[in-house]
């Protein structure tokens, strides 16, 4: 337990949404406060081209949408909060589900106009697999949204979560007037497009306050009381213990463009989030307050500055100390590694430290030593469970356009693959490569690095498959002939394991159906 206090410290969380609902913003907001950044943005040469902080790949500037988890640290109020800003694209849906165990809470942002999206079914499902607890931001309040009653009677259907509304706010779009944080009563009076200010907060001891209706107006004042007696009535008391049992989400409004409701969130989550957790191991569960150090690498990126070719491997501390220069055991190699220069993140900056805790993210330069869900420990032999490679939904064939660059092809998808962002599989009893993606914008992702980092160009060409199911038998004779018979669908994904690229539902239906001694696997443990 001689680490308790730097674990009581601590608070990880990722920030999750649906594409364009406010989630980079949110995290420009919550860096500014944490006085990890001085301005929203950074100003690109002379064009007055502000990017996010977070986007940090060539191709996520050009497109403006995230495409990898970025890792940032800041302090606040003697907290060290560990924040993962996740791509909210559907086709990096892979990244952010594996992002989602390196962290301990989630903050989900919700657009008040467009409401529950596919995309934030998808991930609210993976926090719901592991009971992780979500906080809920509903953004854009200064844009005519939806009425917040009806909008939290959608998100808790639409999402299968029970809410619990932290703050509420005093109308939305144009006559937005501000926010009442239920929380700790008190009321944020809202000013278009200028700073919030110590005379915009009022601590009311209770909304019967003759000053209510000298800021906000008679009306909305006696709107104002209708609505939290209302919630009062309906949801009670905020019961902590159930927001951690992940069953219930408090929510608040805001708007983060204007930087408005964002510090009362970050307050509270720091006051009511988890430290970070115990995780599941192939043997036995690890605590975080372990005397001995453990970890896992969630998260690899290739060229993470392209002049110097780095590779960094992500690695979520889980119990003891990490320490810089110190020999640990690298699992699935069985062999002995230290790191002179291991990093914490902002966004593009790296500073190398000396130690890190559990709940901490930590770079790791890699010569090509790790894989996703690869383990460090301090001799102890076990494989964090749970982070999951998932099936592929597209497929396409990789043609060289250049034959003198085979090599930097082959070291391309390599690495590429080796980050997450797609499946190589090469086909049984031959050489054609194959990359499996989620969706199409992983293609042109990977098109665009392959020629940019490695001056390799390509042609993909689309193939007919369904999907891929990694296959295993306790049978290994009826296995033998299934891969005889199939051979034309039959390929090894980069660990040696045999996938089965199914043509459709019905051909993948059929196989499972005849070939009952073999089982069909839509994902596969990535240490196995």
């Amino acid at each position: 337990m001689k680490y308790l206090n730097e674990i009581q410290k601590r608070r990880t969380f990722a920030i999750i949404s649906h594409p364009d609902a406010g989630k980079t913003t949110l995290t420009e907001k919550f860096l500014l406060f944490g006085g990890a950044i001085q301005t929203a943005g950074a100003v690109k040469s002379n064009k007055i081209k502000k990017h996010a902080t977070s986007d940090f790949m060539e191709i996520e500037r050009q497109r403006g949408i995230s495409v990898a988890t970025s890792v940032m640290s800041f302090e606040y109020k003697n907290t060290l909060v560990n924040l993962l800003d996740t791509p909210g694209h559907k086709d990096f849906a892979e990244d952010t589900y594996r992002t989602l165990t390196a962290v301990d809470s989630v903050v989900l942002v919700i657009d008040c106009v467009k409401g529950v999206e596919e995309q934030t079914k998808r991930l609210v499902e993976v926090c719901r697999m592991r009971d992780t607890p979500v906080i809920v931001f509903v953004n854009k309040l200064d844009r005519d949204g939806k009425n917040p009653f009806d909008l939290l009677d959608e998100i808790e259907s639409e999402l299968k979560i029970r809410l619990h509304p932290l703050s509420w706010p005093i109308n939305m779009g144009r006559d937005f007037k501000g926010v009442y944080n239920l929380y700790d009563k008190s009321l944020l009076l809202f000013k278009p497009n200028q700073k919030a200010t110590e005379e915009d907060y009022l601590p009311l001891e209770n909304l019967n306050d003759d000053i209510l209706p000298v800021r906000i107006g008679e009306k909305d004042a006696a709107q104002l009381r209708e609505d939290v007696e209302l919630l009062e009535g309906v949801y009670g008391d905020f019961d902590r213990e159930s927001y951690l049992q992940g069953k219930v989400a408090p929510v608040f409004f805001g708007s983060a463009i204007n930087n408005f409701g964002v510090k009362e969130l970050l307050e509270t989550f720091i006051q009511i989030a988890p430290l970070p957790q115990h995780r599941a191991v192939t043997t036995r569960v690890v605590e975080p307050s372990e005397d001995k150090f453990s970890g896992f690498i969630f998260k690899i990126h290739a060229n993470l500055d392209p002049r110097h070719r780095d590779r960094i491997a992500f690695l979520r501390v889980c119990a003891g100390k990490f320490e810089r220069n110190k020999y640990f055991h690298h699992v699935r190699l069985h062999k002995d590694v230290r790191f002179s220069n291991p990093y914490s993140f902002l966004a593009r900056d790296k500073d190398v430290i000396e130690s890190a805790f559990p709940g901490d993210v930590v770079g790791l330069f890699d010569t090509g030593n790790f894989k996703i869900g690869d383990t460090l420990t301090e001799g102890e032999d076990f494989y964090f469970t749970g982070i999951p490679s998932f099936s592929p939904e597209i497929f396409k064939e990789v043609v060289n356009k250049d034959p003198m660059k085979t090599k930097q092809l082959e070291k391309g998808l390599l690495q590429l693959t080796d980050e997450g962002v797609a499946q190589l599989f090469t086909q049984f009893g031959g050489n054609k490569k194959i990359i499996g993606c989620v969706g199409e914008l992983q293609f042109e992702v990977i098109q665009y690095r392959l020629l940019n980092e490695y001056s390799a160009s390509v042609q993909l060409n689309s193939l007919p498959f369904y999907k891929a199911c990694w296959l295993t038998s306790k049978d290994p004779k009826k296995l033998a002939e299934f891969i005889k018979f199939k051979s034309s669908n039959i390929a090894e994904d980069k660990d040696g394991h045999i996938v089965y690229l199914a043509q459709s539902e019905w051909f993948l239906n059929t196989e499972r159906t005849n070939n009952p001694d073999i089982e069909f696997h839509f994902t596969s443990e990535i240490h196995k």
